[in-house]
Formats: C-alpha cells, sequence, structure tokens
C-alpha cells in the first residue's frame, strides 16, 4: 500500500431515528440514518405485500391485438 493516501480507519457510530445506535468502524466518524434492522418493515415483520392478483390478466386485455 502506498503511504499517506489512505483514510483513517477509526471508530463510528450510526445513529438511526427510531433511536438505536449501532457501534462499528468506518472512515466517517457519525452518521445518521432514517431506518435500521430495528424499525424497518421488512425486518420487523410489520411490511404488507401488495396484492398483484389480476395485473397480468389486466395487461393482457390492455395490450391484446384486436381483431
Amino acid at each position: 500500500m502506498k503511504t499517506d493516501i489512505h483514510p483513517e480507519y477509526t471508530d463510528a457510530t450510526i445513529t438511526c431515528s427510531c433511536g438505536n445506535v449501532l457501534n462499528t468502524r468506518s472512515t466517517v466518524k457519525e452518521m445518521h440514518i432514517n431506518t435500521c434492522s430495528k424499525c424497518h418493515p421488512f425486518y420487523t415483520g410489520q411490511n404488507t405485500f401488495i396484492d398483484a392478483e389480476g395485473r397480468v390478466e389486466q395487461f393482457r386485455r390492455r395490450y391484446e391485438k384486436r381483431s
């Protein structure tokens, strides 16, 4: 590695808007994020699935060749 060209890699604190604090290592000392694994709907099980039933039929009806 070349000397004096790499950024300093130190301890970092990541703070989520929900209040969760994560400690890691990074070139940035503090980061503020909107969602983390504690509050993201995918990880908490609160996610909702969009019902796509009938979407294929609707597409076929819209774009089928008319005789």
